[in-house]
């Protein structure tokens, strides 16, 4: 790389520097302290708003800091893809700041200090994946992100949050060690660079020379990633649920799954490419393990009354559609996929700020226990009720626009299988998600219900979110014409 713009790099310094002011003002100033979170959010988001024009023309800012050695550098570059992924997490991350602000002031948490430090940090590693130039700059930030974010899932330091966070590092560190370093090893072997192209970097030749080896690699990328949620490596992110709701919302909506996503896709178009993927089975493979997490996902999602523990589970269902659009490698598909990332995004944010308003003021967290809520709670239940049309698919909501690209695409690649899916999940998400929204409007309250406040420092985002997944299906085209950029 030539170019020196070091724009991208504003990404991770912005919420670098909002961290370290978070932890200089600590619990002293707590005013103080929450400003600088939110501060931080819209200097992000303005940043990363900056680079759009260029990136929409075809000439992102890119930099390289440094080289450890000849083709191994840290360097960053702003694509379609990145800008798209780092658009959502920052706008979501101003809308997690102010819900977070109204959650730990209500229920008056321990240690906010480092709750939103910590919060700030992992945005930060999100946006240096967003921005890899490389796959070695896109490992150093995705083990960064897990490191980050453990002590928010352990944050309540009680011993099932203990070894919930301990579940969460061996997986996702154990999964990134054994299958994305020895990928990466072996790519840059093969490949001599780790750099990202278009069309990607391992070539027909190398096929030819060794596909068994190529096959390997990419089914180590494939699970290695494992904040990507794929059966059987899922195991991790329902037991992350005993962290604080605006936690789950980062782990679910904004950062962690959606990089696990976010960098599978990378090596899908952009490592391997099309023509690769499709000579060594790649399609194929990834199809497989998004169809059965999907289905499997979703049944499990039936079978909980916890209101997290459903959402959880839904979460891993979801995340395989992005997988799926992906692994169909045509426009449609990959178009649908890289759309629901952001789509999936605002509905399922959505999901869980409502999950942690519930909680704020009543302390109920299992679905049993909802019933007539929505006459006391009438915007924390409308705002679940329209997210989770999203999440279902029901037009003309954003989640419609990805099961609808989705869709296409299969049929244009002959795989009805696919389409089969896409059907029996969105019943099956109706499923699992209509019954909560049925006793919260249309079962009676318990007798011993008491007065129920909902909190507007909290209600505010998450209707904020539950109106951007109905526009952003009434009006897609910001999503897109990003998204369709994307693909080779």
């Amino acid at each position: 790389m030539v170019s020196a713009d070091y724009t991208p790099t504003l990404g991770v310094l912005i919420p670098t520097l909002g961290a370290a002011l978070i932890a200089l003002t600590g619990a002293k100033r707590p005013n103080l302290r929450e400003f600088w979170s939110m501060a931080a959010g819209v200097a992000l988001c303005a940043a990363v708003a900056r680079m759009a024009p260029a990136v929409m023309e075809g000439s992102g800012p890119e930099c390289t800091l440094f080289s450890i050695l000849p083709g191994l550098d840290l360097a960053f570059r702003v694509d379609a893809f990145g800008l798209l992924f780092a658009g959502g997490a920052s706008v979501l991350w101003i809308v997690a700041s102010c819900y977070s602000i109204g959650y730990m002031r209500t229920l008056a948490e321990h240690a906010q200090t480092r709750y939103f430090a910590c919060f700030a940090l992992a945005i930060a590693a999100t946006m240096g994946v967003a921005f890899s130039a490389n796959l070695f700059t896109l490992f150093l930030f995705y083990e960064g992100l897990t490191f980050v974010t453990y002590p928010l899932v352990g944050h309540k330091e009680t011993a099932e949050a203990r070894a919930g966070a301990r579940k969460y590092v061996v997986y996702l560190l154990g999964a990134a060690k054994i299958g994305v370093l020895g990928a990466l090893i072996l790519t840059w072997n093969l490949a001599g660079t780790l750099d990202f192209r278009a069309g990607g970097i391992l070539s027909s030749a190398q096929v030819d020379l060794d596909p068994a080896i190529l096959t390997l690699i990419f089914v180590l990328f494939l699970f290695g990633f494992a904040k990507n949620a794929l059966m059987p490596l899922h195991g991790w992110l329902p037991a992350a649920m005993v962290a604080p709701t605006p936690v789950s919302a980062l782990l679910h909506a904004v950062a962690v799954v959606k990089t696990g996503v976010f960098s599978t896709l990378r090596v899908f178009l952009f490592v391997f490419g099309a023509g690769t993927m499709r000579e060594v089975g790649g399609g194929t493979i990834a199809m497989v393990a998004a169809m059965v997490t999907i289905l499997v996902a979703s049944l499990l999602a039936l079978a909980q009354d916890n209101l997290k523990a459903r959402l959880a589970y839904s979460t891993v269902s979801q995340l395989s559609y992005i997988i799926l659009g992906a692994a169909l490698l045509n426009a449609s598909g990959v178009l649908g996929g890289v759309a629901h990332i952001t789509n999936h995004a605002v509905s399922k944010i959505t999901l869980f700020l409502c999950a942690g308003s519930i909680y704020a003021s009543t302390h109920k967290t299992e679905i049993s226990q909802l019933s007539g809520l929505g006459r006391r709670m009438p915007w924390t239940m409308g705002a679940f009720a329209l997210a989770s049309l999203s999440i279902i698919g029901i037009p003309p909501t954003s989640g419609f626009v990805t099961k609808w690209n989705i869709a296409i695409g299969s049929v244009g690649a002959g795989n009805y299988a696919v389409l089969a899916v896409l059907l029996t999940s969105s019943l099956l998400s109706a499923a699992y998600l209509g019954p909560i929204v049925y006793k919260a409007f249309f079962e009676p309250a318990a007798a011993d219900d008491g007065a129920v406040r909902e909190v507007p420092w909290m209600v505010v985002p998450l209707v904020c979110c539950a109106v951007a997944s109905l526009l952003l299906g009434i009006w897609p085209d910001p999503v897109v014409d990003l998204a369709g950029k994307v693909m080779p």
